[in-house]
C-alpha cells in the first residue's frame, strides 16, 4: 500500500467526485482511477459506489477513510518534525475554533504566529465544539479550541484554558431584568435564543437545565453571536451564554444576571489536540504561544 494510494483515495472521498478530486490533486483522472483500482484490489473489497454524479463510500470505505486520515496526518506530522529539527518550522497549522472562545485572542495568536513562523501556511476552520473533537481526533485538525465534549482518550487530548461562569442576557424591559439571580426553574416557561446543539454553550446550558430536570424552548436557533445578541436585543428571547459575551459592543444595553442552579454551570474551554506523540511541530509551538504574551495584549 503507497501513501498516494491513501492520499488519493481521501481526496476522492471528500469531494465525492473522480473528476473534481483529479483537478485537486494535479493528477490525470485515469491515473486516480487506476490508483484506486489498486487499493481496492490490494483491499480486496471495492471502496467506492460510483454513480455517474458522484462516488459514495461503501461500508469497506468508511472503515478506512479515519484510519488513512490518521495515517498521513501522522506522515506530515514526522515530515514537519524533523524540518524543526533542522532549525525550519514549515508545513501547515490547520486549527480549528468556537466562535469568540473564552480564554483566547485567536486573530492575534494567529498573527503572532505567522510572525514567529512566516513558512507555516495557516488553516482556519470555525465549528462546534464536537464537530471539532472529531476532526481534531482524525487527524483533520492539528489542535482546537473549543468546549470539553468528553473525556481523553488514545486519540484526543484536553488541555485547560480557562473556565467562567454562565449568565443570562435579555432585554432590559424583560420582567426577569431586575433579578438578582436566576435559576434554571425561573426560566422554564422563557422562549430561548440558543446555537446549535453541537457548540459548546449551547451544551453547556442544556447539560445545567438536564440537571435541573427543567424543559426549555429554544424559539430561535443560530450560528453566530452576533445574530444571538441582535435577537435578544430586540426582545424575541432570553440567552444563557458564558459571562464574556455579556462584555462585547453588540450587547449593548443587554441587562446580565448570574446564572445558578443546583448544578453549576461552568463554561470550561480547552485546546483539543492529538497524544504528544502525534502533535505536530506547529501545534506545539502554537501551544507555546499561549503563554507569550501578544502585542497590544
Amino acid at each position: 500500500m503507497e501513501l498516494r494510494h491513501l492520499q488519493h483515495f481521501v481526496a476522492v472521498a471528500e469531494d465525492q467526485h473522480f473528476t473534481r478530486a483529479a483537478e485537486r490533486l494535479m493528477v490525470s483522472q485515469s491515473g486516480l482511477s487506476s490508483s484506486i483500482r489498486a487499493l481496492e484490489r490490494e483491499l480486496q473489497a471495492p471502496l467506492f459506489v460510483r454513480t455517474t454524479r458522484r462516488v459514495t463510500l461503501t461500508e469497506a470505505g468508511r472503515a478506512l477513510l479515519g484510519e488513512a486520515e490518521r495515517i498521513l496526518a501522522q506522515v506530515r506530522s514526522a515530515q514537519d518534525a524533523v524540518a524543526a529539527v533542522q532549525g525550519v518550522l514549515r508545513g501547515t497549522l490547520s486549527l480549528g475554533t468556537e466562535q469568540c472562545i473564552a480564554g483566547v485572542d485567536v486573530a492575534k495568536l494567529l498573527a503572532a504566529f505567522r510572525r514567529r513562523h512566516p513558512d507555516v501556511e495557516i488553516r482556519l476552520r470555525q465549528a462546534g465544539s464536537e464537530a471539532l473533537a472529531e476532526e481534531v481526533a482524525a487527524g483533520r485538525l492539528d489542535l482546537a479550541f473549543a468546549v470539553r465534549t468528553r473525556a481523553d482518550g488514545d486519540q484526543l487530548r484536553s488541555v485547560p484554558l480557562t473556565s467562567e461562569p454562565m449568565t443570562v442576557l435579555c432585554h432590559p424591559a424583560h420582567h426577569l431584568a431586575t433579578s438578582s439571580v436566576v435559576t434554571p426553574e425561573e426560566l422554564g416557561g422563557e422562549a430561548f435564543v440558543d446555537f446549535h446543539p453541537d457548540w459548546g454553550p449551547r451544551r453547556t446550558t442544556d447539560a445545567a437545565f438536564a440537571a435541573a430536570d427543567v424543559r426549555r424552548t429554544v424559539a430561535l436557533e443560530v450560528s453566530d453571536v452576533h445574530s444571538l445578541l441582535e435577537l435578544v436585543h430586540e426582545g424575541l428571547g432570553i440567552a444563557v451564554v458564558p459571562r464574556h459575551f455579556g462584555h462585547k459592543r453588540e450587547a449593548g444595553d443587554l441587562t446580565a444576571l448570574p446564572f445558578k442552579g443546583a448544578c453549576e454551570a461552568s463554561y470550561e474551554t480547552v485546546a483539543m489536540l492529538p497524544p504528544p506523540d502525534a502533535t505536530s511541530p506547529a501545534a506545539r509551538a502554537l501551544m507555546v504561544l499561549l503563554d507569550t504574551p501578544q502585542e497590544g495584549a
